[in-house]
This record gives C-alpha cells, structure tokens and sequence, in this order.
C-alpha cells in the first residue's frame, strides 16, 4: 500500500494531480498544532527535577526559534530538490507551488518576536513601551536579531520575483546569524562552534525541506510518473551524505557543550541534555524510516511505495525541528 494512490483529490496515471479535499490539511494542521506543543510544553518537562530554573518566557522563545528553522527548511528544500528534477531527463514540466513566501513570512514574524525579547534584555516585553529598538544596534545579540529581521524580508522578496534562487544568499545569512548567536565571544573557540553549526543547520535544512518537496513533487507527478522514483532516488543518495554530516557536526558540538566524561550523566541529570536526549532518538526513528524507504525503493515492485515510510519520516523530522527550537531556549549544561 502507498500514501501516492489515486483519489478524487490526487492524480491518477492519465493526469496531474488534482486539489485534494479538506481531510489531508486538517492532517497537517492537527500535525503542526501537536507540534508547536512540544516547545512550549517541553521546557517545564525537561527541567522537573534537575533543579534549573527557566528563563521567563522560554516555551515562547522555543516555539519562534523553532518556526525560524522551519522556515529556513522550506525554501531550502524547494530550491535544492528543483535543482535535482531540473537534471531529470523525463522530468513532468509541472511542479508543486512554492511555499517559500509563506515561510519567509513565518520566519519574519518568528524573527521578528525574538528580536523583541533581546531590545528588552532578554525579557518577555509586555507593551510595545517595553522595547528599545535603537538598543538593538548597540549590542552583538541585537544586531544579529536585526540581520535575521531583515533577511527574511529579503527572501521573502526574492521568492515572490523572477529569480527566486537569489533567496539562498538571505537564506544563508540567518544560518550564519543563528550560528554566530549561538556562540558568543565568551565561548571557547566561538568560530569552531560557529562553523559546526553552520554546517550542521544547513545539512539539516537540505535533509528536511528537500525530503518535505520531493514527497510533495511526487504527488503532484501522480503515481504514474516513472520519475517520481528517480528523483526519490536521488533525493535518498544525497541525504546519505547529509545525515553523516548533520552526525558529525552534532557529535563534536555535544561534546563542547558537554566533556565526554559527563556527557552520559548530562544526558539524563539536566534540561539540555534530556532534550539533546529526545533529539538524537527521534533522528534516529527518523534513520530508520529512511532506510525502510530505501530498502523499498530498492526492491519492491512499485518504488513508489517508499513513500509510505518517507512520510513517517518526514513527521519524524518535523518533531525534530520543534525539539530543536527547544533546545536553544534551555539553559546550557555545566562543563565540570
């Protein structure tokens, strides 16, 4: 059985797809509303016990970070696998609507509430009274809050205009912002931190979004379409290399943040390292299911069943984001 079937909202072989009914966007609603749960339920439930105390306001921070990395996914993901189904000989002319706009629009508005909270000292701001735009430009965190304000708005212009590729350049620069934020200059060789993140926020961006567009371009395609497999296919010989990476980058960062003589006490004993915890289960879940979709687009006699496992993936994923966003607003460990 596929999630790719005819239906009176999907394409059959004779066709593209069509408009589907109110059913699989109620789905995705339902999706995101139980996801957004998760960073602002998270930080109370991480916290019982290890006897650290929350920043005010630290489920909000969580739920707007959260969405800015989402909204850094989308449009990621669309203008990387657009590049992997431009190469494809029998490619269908037609393709998914774009929602990079939208997601630019989200990522402003998360950009925008989270540069509120650093104008008034990392303070939840209660009236407008509260903020001190002008004191946003005379710290570091501030003028990174500004830059990422304003590269949203950039891309979400160039999304909306002819050449929507020139949004990688604003895209790459919250990347760079939100790597640089997560590691002040009172760090440890703050540029080796800011560099692993770069590195690991961008892999994790490709693997997200691109594997959210590819599902999306295959049910535009129908089921009918022989290059819907090719492009799954070519999307899972990427992502091979993504996952090593967003490994890699995320192993060396646990170990600044947590010495491997405490990492496995961490891991249990405080908010960040229970959260960290979640994370590295729900990657692998999500390994998981991409190996059962490789596995089927490998053998099975549809390849296009591969889609059942890949949309379990891509919820899996989703999950991820969200603990993601939750672990920028925990506190961070102890290095003893």
């Amino acid at each position: 059985m596929t999630l790719i079937r005819p239906t009176p909202g999907t394409a059959d072989e004779s066709g593209p797809a069509r408009p589907a009914g109110p059913g699989r966007a109620v789905t995705v609603l339902v999706l995101v509303a139980l996801g957004a749960l998760v960073p602002l339920l998270g930080p109370s439930a991480a916290m019982h016990g290890t006897g650290e105390a929350a920043a005010p306001g630290t489920g909000g921070i969580a739920l707007l970070r959260a969405v800015l990395f989402a909204a850094v996914c989308v449009p990621v993901g669309e203008l990387f696998v657009g590049r992997l189904a431009h190469r494809l000989p029998d490619a269908p002319g037609t393709r998914p609507r774009g929602w990079a706009v939208y997601a630019a629009a989200a990522g402003f508005v998360a950009a925008l509430g989270l540069a509120s909270v650093v104008a008034t000292g990392n303070l939840v701001p209660h009236s407008p009274a509260d903020i001190d735009v002008g004191g946003l430009y005379a710290s570091r965190d501030g003028k990174l809050a500004l830059l990422e304000v304003n590269a949203f708005l950039l891309a979400g212009l160039c999304a909306a205009s002819r050449r929507p590729g020139t949004q990688v350049w604003p895209l790459a620069a919250v990347v760079a912002a939100e790597a640089l934020r997560a590691h002040p200059p009172t760090e440890h060789t703050p540029l080796v931190g800011s560099g692993l993140t770069v590195v690991h926020l961008t892999c994790a961006a490709l693997w997200v979004g691109g594997l959210l567009y590819t599902l999306r371009a295959l049910r535009r395609w129908g089921r009918g379409s022989a290059a819907g497999a090719a492009l799954l296919g070519r999307y899972a010989r990427v992502a091979v290399l993504l996952f090593a990476a967003i490994t890699a980058t995320g192993v060396c960062s646990s170990l600044r943040r947590m010495p491997a003589e405490t990492i496995l006490d961490q891991l249990t004993t405080t908010a960040y390292g229970r959260a960290l915890l979640a994370k590295v289960l729900l990657v692998a879940a999500a390994v998981l299911l991409a190996l059962w979709a490789r596995l089927r687009l490998g053998r099975a006699a549809d390849p296009l069943t591969a889609c059942s496992p890949a949309r379990a993936e891509i919820v899996a994923l989703g999950v991820v984001v969200a603990v993601s966003g939750l672990l920028t607003a925990l506190p961070l460990p102890i290095r003893w």
